[in-house]
């Protein structure tokens, strides 16, 4: 049945599909899929942020913008799962056709643009959910007017205040190639004064309220200069706890084989899978453990889940292998990994 609705699905415009994969997960999918069983004593702590995970395998933001279903994807077996990229204000993002699947190639790019309905409702959403269930985590970005005008650190402000005691860990999404000028914050310059006024709002709010620890989700298109740069920038960040490595890439590998595959846009899924992995290599080899890394980008089965640990992730997440696997995937990779200990 599962597989059936899986491949009716892939039948359907790519934004069409999600669309309904979500309203199915709000009006109970998850309860025909089998579920993977969180055992007790099981999960992991990272060690510099301290974020307690049922297990490795995290689902990345994307997929549940709104905070609609993230009970339900942990329902699914997921260890932890991240909603978002969420702006202050509603945001309907980029014209139509925006995702393009690359069937051929296990990829997909999109061109979304951050559309997503604003914190006001990401925030009830997480607030009001019955049973958290499992550990939730927010990303948060800026509006696009805001990058234009030079105001994205308001926006990044503005968002962890808002979500700061409803989430257990926050991203900073910076690294998106679908708004124009917000890679721009990975700049050095721009990136030590985000992350100055970003440790200014996490040190009050940490003795005001409880502690959140924070993850900086950097794109995998640096040079080995830029990632030196960036790592010691975030290293001496005294309330940043950690890096996801990486977001989509704008670079378009020889060896893609589908007609879409000149769409512009970040393209994610299999053909992501090494370029992210020799940037995680990249930046594991100048922190080391003193921030928790999570690697993203590719992964399609248990063997690139390892990879991703051997080289220097402490947990990853995923998204886009979910269009060709379904939800199987999760059960595939979270087995593995607990017999691999």
């Amino acid at each position: 049945m599962l597989n059936f609705l899986s491949s009716l699905l892939r039948l359907l415009p790519p934004e069409t599909a999600h669309n309904l994969t979500i309203r199915g997960l709000k009006l109970g999918l998850a309860r025909i899929v089998p579920r993977v069983q969180h055992l007790p004593n099981a999960g992991i702590t990272l060690k510099n942020s301290k974020l307690k995970l049922f297990n490795r395998v995290g689902l990345a933001a994307g997929f549940d913008k709104n905070a609609d279903v993230f009970n339900a994807m942990l329902k699914l077996g997921f260890g932890f799962v991240e909603c978002g990229t969420v702006t202050p204000r509603p945001q309907f993002g980029n014209a139509k056709p925006r995702i393009f699947r690359l069937t051929e190639d296990l990829g997909v790019i999109n061109r979304l643009g951050f559309n997503n309905r604003g914190l006001e409702y990401f925030v009830r959403k997480l607030s009001t959910s019955p049973e958290r269930i499992g550990p939730v985590g927010a990303n948060i970005g800026a509006n696009k007017t805001s990058v234009e005008a030079g105001e994205a650190n308001k926006d990044y402000i503005t968002g962890i205040k808002a979500v700061w005691n409803h989430a257990d860990y926050i991203t900073l999404n910076i690294s998106s190639p679908n708004t124009p000028g917000l890679r721009d914050l990975q700049y050095i310059d721009e990136l030590k004064n985000l992350l100055e006024q970003v440790g200014g709002v996490a040190e009050v709010q940490c003795k005001h309220e409880k502690f959140c620890p924070l993850f900086l989700k950097v794109a995998p298109d640096l040079d080995l200069t830029a990632v030196k740069e960036i790592a010691k920038v975030a290293l001496e960040a005294p309330y940043l706890h950690g890096l996801i490595v990486s977001n989509t890439t704008i670079s378009r590998p020889d060896m893609l084989m589908s007609v879409n595959c000149k769409q512009s846009g970040g393209l994610s899924g299999k053909p992501l899978m090494s370029l992210s992995t020799e940037i995680l290599k990249a930046f594991y080899g100048e922190v080391g453990d003193n921030l928790d890394i999570i690697g993203v980008g590719g992964i399609n089965s248990p063997e690139d889940v390892q990879i991703k640990l051997d080289a220097g992730a402490q947990a990853v997440q995923l998204y886009t292998g979910l269009t060709y696997f379904g939800f199987k995937l999760i059960k595939d990779l979270v087995n593995q990994q607990g017999s691999a200990g």
